[in-house]
């Protein structure tokens, strides 16, 4: 999706010579007086995977409050964003809500076009946008204004940046079918190499229990490939070193560079661990052609034991039904790791909301982009796989001492099941109903001022009590009582918090850019060719080959650029960090 983004800006040099159309629809006295009748409101939203009218109780909930309907524009449907993106710049309206990245210097090129407006005379009488006024500060630094507003970021958050942004579960870790890891007699695991025979007891157990051979450890997939082997980031991650700039991988400390070909660092280790399970017969052999969409129905079906993500294997095959019988993926701990887990953003992150410079009644665009800040917008227009709880009133509410829970209907609803919305809240499904722009205003893991506890639903004491299913209480017994997997690794010392920081690397020269293109496409070729390797001589033959091809085509120059923003970003966050300390001793 964040590539996706960069794509959508990608022609925006064009945008210069429309700046001039764009300007003079977007004087706020040209809008004329706001007399409150229904408006359609077109929303260029680069993060949306639906393109049209908003359906559902979120649009009669808009339609109420602001008497608007939203009409989403959305690249990632369209496709060709960066053509879309083109047509409308070109005819002088991107939009009447922009939602879109500022990275790469997207933010200062649509300013400078304008197609976006200065909102500055309406934020002090907003009631919520006003609190971020650092956040804002940050993104008209990163426009290269001197003034104004231009738009207000996402995801932004009142926690440390120090403290993880994750709620119950991070972002990566070993995650296993348990029912087999239980069923091998919960083996330790010292390193990471040490799982490779616990997964090997774990696929011959699996098998002679169902009775097939085509149940795999571990399954594979390309269509998230960039830099290089998407995959091959998955593990050093749990080492705190989390996917950097380009060709670099740093740890959460910030005092550790490697080269992502090094044949001593921790990507290289990777695809030796993938090599190994290959050689072991691990691999799901289909891994090669497969996509996300194929892979992701085999763990729906049990057929892969090993997930890299929570919100893989476990919003797959964790079922309640699974659940109660003992069955599905949690996190095994491994001796010696410490995995890395993005800290909370005070600023947000690069991503941004802004008001096109053609709307009309810009006063009440930002009343609305002010409520989706607002405990209640937070939680109506957020996503529910991210613990956005809904409507209250409707999937949730608050019982007599102020704490909040889930209806019997927004269990049902949360959890992906078919409902239907009664009719007073715009009837139809609740799911199809639920807000497509497809963007996290505020942090989930904040705390809701209303009710004293954070926005996300599941860490909510009231669905914490319910994690007392067969596989939950076996889990908890043998992670020392942890309730959750975040509350396992941080009482144990084992998420390494790299600060929250937004950071975009500048635009690269085009030959520089030229060249990685050429090393990207023989980096992918040459990770896959080696993890399919039939013996750790060939592993080391076939890699020693593709690394003197890649630095052959200028691998080296591609490196020092993504070292130098690496090193930049890790400035970033220390400058947040400090900042944030120094504020809070005031």
């Amino acid at each position: 999706m964040k590539h996706l983004c960069r794509k959508v800006v990608a022609g925006i040099g064009i945008m210069a010579m429309c700046a001039s159309m764009a300007a003079c629809g977007g004087d706020t006295a040209a809008d004329g007086v706001d007399d409150g009748s229904e408006m359609t409101v077109e929303v260029f939203d680069s993060l949306a995977n639906y393109q049209g009218e908003q359906k559902g109780w979120f649009a009669k909930l808009v339609k109420d409050k602001f008497n608007i309907t939203l009409n989403i524009v959305a690249p990632n449907v369209a496709g060709g964003g960066s053509t879309l993106f083109d047509t409308r710049s070109a005819a002088g309206n991107l939009g009447d809500i922009i939602i879109m990245g500022s990275g790469n210097g997207q933010a200062e090129d649509v300013v400078k076009a304008g197609l976006v407006a200065d909102i500055s005379e309406y934020i002090d009488d907003t009631e919520y946008l006003k609190q971020y006024q650092s956040a804002i500060d940050e993104l008209t630094a990163t426009a290269n204004q001197e003034s104004g507003v231009w738009g207000i970021p996402t995801s932004v958050s009142s926690l440390a940046p120090t403290e993880s942004s994750e709620g119950v579960e991070p972002t990566f870790g070993p995650f296993v079918r348990w029912d087999y890891y239980k069923a091998i007699g919960y083996p330790e695991v010292g390193t990471l190499e040490d799982l490779l025979p616990v997964l090997k007891q774990m696929q011959d157990a699996a098998r002679e229990a169902e009775g097939t051979d085509d149940i795999y450890a571990l399954s594979l997939f390309k269509d998230w490939d960039g830099e290089a082997m998407q995959n091959g980031y998955q593990f050093p991650a749990f080492y705190g070193y989390a996917e950097g700039i380009g060709y670099v991988l740093s740890n959460a400390a910030g005092d550790d560079y490697q080269s992502l070909i090094d044949e001593d660092g921790q990507y290289v280790r990777a695809l030796k661990f993938f090599n190994k399970a290959y050689q072991m017969g691990l691999v799901d052999p289909e891994s090669t052609t497969q996509n996300y969409d194929t892979m992701y129905s085999k763990y729906k079906e049990g057929k892969v034991l090993f997930s890299f993500w929570p919100w893989l294997g476990q919003a797959a095959y964790n079922t309640t039904d699974h659940k109660e019988a003992g069955q599905g993926f949690m996190m095994l701990d491994i001796d010696d790791m410490t995995i890395a887990s993005k800290g909370a953003q005070p600023n947000g992150t690069s991503t941004f909301i802004a008001i096109g410079a053609n709307a009309k009644n810009k006063e009440r665009l930002v009343k609305f982009v002010d409520w989706l800040y607002s405990p209640e917008g937070i939680q109506a227009s957020g996503s529910q796989t991210n613990g956005a709880a809904g409507l209250q009133g409707l999937t949730w509410d608050v019982d007599e001492d102020g704490q909040p829970y889930l209806t019997d209907f927004g269990v049902k609803a949360v959890s992906g099941e078919s409902v239907t919305v009664p009719d007073e809240y715009g009837g139809g499904d609740y799911t199809t109903g639920a807000s497509q722009l497809n963007v996290s205003t505020v942090l989930n893991k904040d705390i809701d001022p209303n009710t004293g506890v954070a926005y996300n639903y599941q860490m909510w004491d009231s669905e914490l009590a319910k994690r007392d299913t067969a596989l939950d209480v076996d889990w908890q017994e043998h992670m020392g009582g942890a309730r959750t997997t975040m509350e396992y690794l941080e009482s144990n010392d084992k998420l390494a918090v790299i600060p929250g920081a937004t950071y975009s690397a500048p635009d690269e020269d085009s030959k520089i850019s030229a060249v990685r293109g050429q090393v990207k496409t023989s980096v992918v070729n040459a990770c896959w060719q080696a993890v399919f390797t039939s013996s750790d001589a060939e592993f080391d033959q076939v890699w020693a080959d593709a690394v003197a091809n890649i630095e052959s085509l200028g691998y080296d120059e591609v490196y020092q650029v993504d070292l130098a923003n690496s090193k930049e970003m890790t400035a970033a966050r220390q400058e947040v960090k400090e900042q944030y300390e120094s504020q809070s001793q005031e």
